[in-house]
C-alpha cells in the first residue's frame, strides 16, 4: 500500500498534521474561541509565536495602517519598514546586518547558506562542515531537517543534505571533537524546544563559545523559539554571556504575522552579496510593519520585566504541583518556555486538557510544553494551574 492509499481522504488539505478537535476562529490576549463560542486559555501562543498575546492592539493598528498604503513590493526597491526594523534589531543585539525572510525554517536555511558561502568565498573552504546537536530542531526544509539532530524528523527524506555533524548536547568532553572536525560553523539552540525543553548548561556554552572564537568557527544561535522575549530577555544568548556571529529569529517577531530573519556581524555577513540569496516576500511592507510594531513594543514597554515576574510566579506554582503529583519528575526551561517532565504520556495530558478549556503542547513523549504569552497575568496563571490540576486528577481517576 502506498503512503497516499493508507490515508483516508476526508479533507483536501494534505495530511501533514494530526489536529486536535478544536476549530479556532477568534483570539485576544491569552484566550481563543472556537466556532461554537467556547473559550480556551491558550498556553501555546501559536507555538511561541503570539508573544504579545493574540491580536495585540499595537500590532493590529500598525497592520491596519499599512494595509491602506502598500502590501507588497519586491526587494529590488527600498522598503522603509524593513530599514527601520533592521536598525531596531541591530541596535538591540550584537549584530550589524539583517536578512529578512518568511519563517523560522527559512531563517535557519539562510544561516546555513551564509555559513557555507562565507566559508567558500571568504575563508576558501570548499567543503565546509556545520556542527549541530543531538535532539535539536531547526526546521522542515531539506537542509534544516538535515541539520536537525533527530532521526524521526529525517525519516523518509533520504538522502539528506550532507555537511552536518551532530554532537551530544551539554556534553563538554564532546566539544573536543570540534578540534578534529574543524567545522565552518556551529548551530545550536540555547533551549532545545522540540527536543524536550532542555536548557543549555552555562559552562558548556561558555566552553563552546571559547572554542569557536579560538578556531574562527562561526557561532550561530537558533533563536526561532527563544527569541523575542520568550526566555526573559529579547534574545536568549544575552543570558549566557556570549556573543554569536549569527542568530536566526522568526515566530514572535511578527506577533503571528509570517516573518523571519537572520542577524549577523559584519564579518559573517560578507558571505552574502547581491544575487547570492533572496526572497520574494521576505521583509515586505506588511510583514515588517508587524515586526517593527512588535519589537518596538518589546523594547520600549515594560513587558519583559512583567514577563520575568510572571515566570517566577509560574515556576513557583508548577513546583507546588510537582510536590502534589508524583508522576511529575521535573520542571525545567527558561523564562516563559517551560517543560513539565512526566512519567505518563504527555500527549494524553494535552488531549485531556482540552476538556478543561486549556491548550498546551508536548515536547517529545514525556514533556508537556507550556508557552503562555509574555502578557499573561497572575490571574490567568492561576486559571491555568486550576485547569491543569483538573486534568491531572481526571488522569489519576482514569476518566
Amino acid at each position: 500500500m502506498s503512503i497516499n492509499q493508507s490515508i483516508s481522504l476526508t479533507t483536501p488539505v494534505m495530511a501533514t498534521y494530526t489536529r486536535f478537535p478544536v476549530t479556532v476562529v477568534k483570539g485576544k490576549g491569552s484566550f481563543v474561541w472556537d466556532e461554537q463560542g467556547t473559550q480556551y486559555l491558550d498556553f501555546t501562543s501559536g507555538i511561541a509565536t503570539c508573544n504579545l498575546g493574540h491580536v495585540p492592539d499595537v500590532v493590529k493598528n500598525a497592520l491596519e495602517e499599512q494595509l491602506q498604503n502598500l502590501w507588497h513590493c519586491s526587494n529590488l526597491y527600498n522598503i522603509p519598514n524593513q530599514e527601520q526594523l533592521a536598525a531596531l534589531l541591530t541596535a538591540n543585539s550584537f549584530g550589524d546586518q539583517v536578512f529578512f525572510c518568511n519563517s523560522g525554517a527559512e531563517a535557519n536555511e539562510a544561516a546555513i547558506k551564509l555559513a557555507r558561502r562565507y566559508a567558500n568565498k571568504v575563508k576558501g573552504n570548499e567543503a565546509p562542515e556545520i556542527v549541530t546537536f543531538q535532539q535539536s530542531f531547526h526546521g522542515r526544509t531539506l537542509a534544516t531537517l538535515s541539520a536537525t539532530g533527530q532521526e524521526k524528523i529525517q525519516q523518509g527524506f533520504f538522502p539528506l543534505v550532507s555537511g552536518f555533524s551532530y554532537l551530544p548536547f551539554n556534553d563538554e568532553e564532546a566539544l573536543e571533537l570540534l578540534y578534529t572536525i574543524e567545522p565552518a560553523a556551529v548551530l545550536l539552540e540555547l533551549v532545545q524546544g522540540e527536543g524536550g525543553v532542555i536548557p543549555a548548561n552555562q559552562e558548556w556554552v561558555s566552553k563552546l563559545a571559547k572554542i569557536c572564537k579560538e578556531r574562527e568557527i562561526l557561532l550561530m544561535v537558533d533563536e526561532i523559539q527563544t527569541g523575542m522575549g520568550r526566555t526573559g530577555t529579547l534574545f536568549a544568548y544575552e543570558q549566557f554571556g556570549i556573543e554569536p556571529d549569527v542568530i536566526s529569529i522568526a515566530k514572535g517577531l511578527g506577533s503571528g504575522f509570517p516573518i523571519g530573519a537572520i542577524i549577523a556581524k559584519e564579518e559573517a555577513a560578507k558571505g552574502f552579496d547581491p544575487g547570492s540569496h533572496g526572497s520574494t516576500f521576505g521583509g515586505n511592507p506588511l510583514a515588517t510593519a508587524a515586526g517593527l510594531a512588535t519589537v518596538t513594543h518589546l523594547t520600549e514597554s515594560n513587558v519583559l520585566n512583567q514577563a520575568n515576574e510572571i515566570s517566577t510566579y509560574l515556576t513557583k506554582k508548577l513546583e507546588e504541583l510537582q510536590e502534589k503529583y508524583s508522576f511529575i519528575q521535573d520542571i525545567r526551561g527558561l523564562g516563559l518556555l517551560k517543560g513539565i517532565v512526566v512519567e505518563t504520556n504527555a500527549l494524553e495530558i494535552v488531549q485531556k486538557a482540552i476538556a478543561n478549556n486549556l491548550l498546551i503542547l508536548t515536547a517529545g513523549p514525556n514533556v508537556v510544553r507550556i508557552l503562555p504569552p509574555l502578557t499573561v497575568t497572575k490571574a490567568e496563571i492561576d486559571e491555568f494551574i486550576k485547569a491543569l490540576e483538573n486534568t491531572f486528577q481526571s488522569i489519576e481517576k482514569g476518566e
